[in-house]
């Protein structure tokens, strides 16, 4: 995450000047948010009620207890380690995070998706670049608990939400959430709530889905346009390996974490604010880090009321924000992945080079065994496309100065070059990126942008973007011109750039 960038508050009067990215609003701000069960704040923050020992999102439906009941905390985890248990009814584990552009929130969201179920703090803070001493004291001044607090709390809220939304058997589900064993998942979750984890088990019927198939649910802060971001992924999809079915608005994938290979299917249920995951039930093991890289690809804690009233200072946003609010960044499932498709965008049409990508799926992927007729194939890995001759990549259709950049990415993924060190800068990271071979500004930005989720990136060697922000006479920018006309736009630039690309295709489509 960028640490360098601050952060822009709302300053529209409808009540989104109240939200902060950076701290916990003031008591008076939450409790309004409350009473009005605000969905903008739902995962900002958390009422823990002393009367109940219950702590639950502000969307919660229950009776709105009495201010002086109320106790407010910037994150679960918090809650928990103060004593409160989780609402059985708003399902805290349900919110959406409300991630800050910093060390600490890189560390945690490493933690949300099981960084710790598998290696020790000592490791974790290694991977990060702090001792230990240091990672736990980065940890309690933003959250108040330590590493080992935060995972338990994550822990036990993931196996709340495979209880209530699963029938998974009580062990597969324990390691599924990150217990080392049933017997330390029954103890420690009848410690810290007060009950057996089969009193809180009440997984729906699965109608409607594949055979088998384990349904998730995921939730964000309205509004979300899911048509428009459908929209971006099936003009960029990858043949073979994901799809977009129009009709239904589904997006499907296989998927291939560690030795797991699977597949998945997401669809917007917009009455409940969440999007609803259908996964192969194979890839049970791999459910924290797959809904983690779940709610990065479809951008789920992007806070709207935020971002919206900060762009809205611009008129040429302004007016773009008005036909599609609730745009999101389109992410991706995989950061080498994307990597690949951008390499292969270089220099050629959106169209081809999603023609070009599905050829590299189809040459050097792996067969998927997916209940989708479009879904056929995993994308090849790094490992296999690092050891291709550059002869055989460039057969797909390209020059082979472009198949030996595919090579070296390929190279860099398998030397960890992908795996950036958290609170890393935006500046580092496409610094870093740009030392492969053949990845100039553009390609840097734009998996900045996509894949490693900095939403300050800005791709601005684009020339639908320079076309997009002509100025008054039409004359399409150049890069400086684009830079100095977008400066304001910090630190949401890359949503900028979204509401950009979006007003050409709603021109191409008339």
């Amino acid at each position: 995450m960028d640490t360098h960038q601050p952060t822009h508050p709302a300053t529209h009067t409808d009540g989104a000047s109240e939200l902060s990215d950076t701290a916990l609003p003031d008591r008076e701000v939450c409790y309004r948010a409350l009473q009005a069960r605000d969905t903008r704040f739902d995962g900002v923050f958390f009422t823990g009620v002393k009367s109940t020992g219950i702590y639950c999102r502000p969307v919660c439906t229950v009776k709105t207890p009495r201010a002086s009941s109320c106790t407010f905390f910037p994150n679960a985890a918090a809650a928990e380690a103060a004593g409160f248990r989780p609402c059985l009814r708003c399902r805290p584990e349900l919110a959406p995070y409300a991630l800050q552009q910093n060390l600490a929130y890189a560390v945690w969201r490493r933690i949300a998706a099981g960084a710790l179920n598998h290696g020790d703090v000592e490791a974790l803070a290694g991977e990060v670049g702090l001792s230990s001493r240091q990672l736990r004291r980065v940890l309690l001044q933003h959250f108040g608990v330590t590493p080992v607090e935060l995972a338990q709390t994550q822990r036990l809220l993931f196996a709340k939400k495979l209880l209530q939304e699963t029938n998974l058997p009580m062990t597969e589900l324990a390691y599924a959430a990150g217990f080392g064993s049933l017997r330390r998942f029954n103890a420690l979750f009848d410690e810290r709530y007060g009950m057996a984890p089969s009193a809180v088990r009440r997984a729906e019927p699965q109608d409607g889905h594949s055979a088998g198939a384990l349904v998730l649910r995921l939730a964000y802060r309205p509004p979300f346009n899911w048509s428009e971001l459908l929209s971006y992924l099936a003009g960029r999809g990858i043949p073979g390996v994901e799809a977009v079915d129009a009709e239904a608005q589904t997006y499907m994938r296989s998927v291939a974490l560690g030795e797991a290979r699977g597949w998945l299917r997401v669809r917007h249920v917009a009455a409940k604010q969440q999007l609803e995951l259908e996964v192969a039930p194979v890839l049970a093991p791999q459910l924290m880090p797959l809904l983690s890289r779940v709610r990065m690809q479809f951008d789920l804690d992007a806070n709207p009321a935020v971002i919206e009233a900060h762009l809205r200072h611009d008129p040429l946003l302004a007016r773009q924000i008005r036909k599609v609010p609730g745009l999101r960044v389109p992410g991706a499932f995989d950061v080498f992945e994307l990597a690949v498709r951008a390499i292969l965008g270089q220099q050629v049409s959106v169209a081809g080079a999603t023609t070009l990508s599905g050829r590299m799926a189809m040459r050097f992927g792996a067969a998927a065994d997916a209940p989708f007729a479009a879904v056929t194939h995993y994308f090849p890995t790094a490992q296999v496309l690092a050891g291709a001759e550059v002869a055989d990549i460039a057969q797909i259709g390209m020059p082979g100065t472009r198949a030996q950049t595919i090579r070296n990415i390929a190279q860099f993924a398998v030397d960890g070059g992908l795996e950036l060190r958290a609170g890393l800068s935006l500046q580092q990271a496409v610094e870093q990126l740009r030392t492969v071979r053949g990845i100039g500004e553009w390609t840097a930005q734009y998996v900045a942008l996509r894949a490693l989720r900095f939403p300050d990136a800005f791709p601005a060697g684009d020339l639908g973007l320079q076309k997009a922000a002509a100025d008054v006479d039409g004359q399409r920018l150049t890069e400086k011109q684009l830079l100095d006309r977008v400066a304001a736009w910090s630190p949401w630039r890359g949503y900028g750039a979204l509401l950009l690309w979006t007003s050409l295709s709603h021109k191409d489509r008339k």
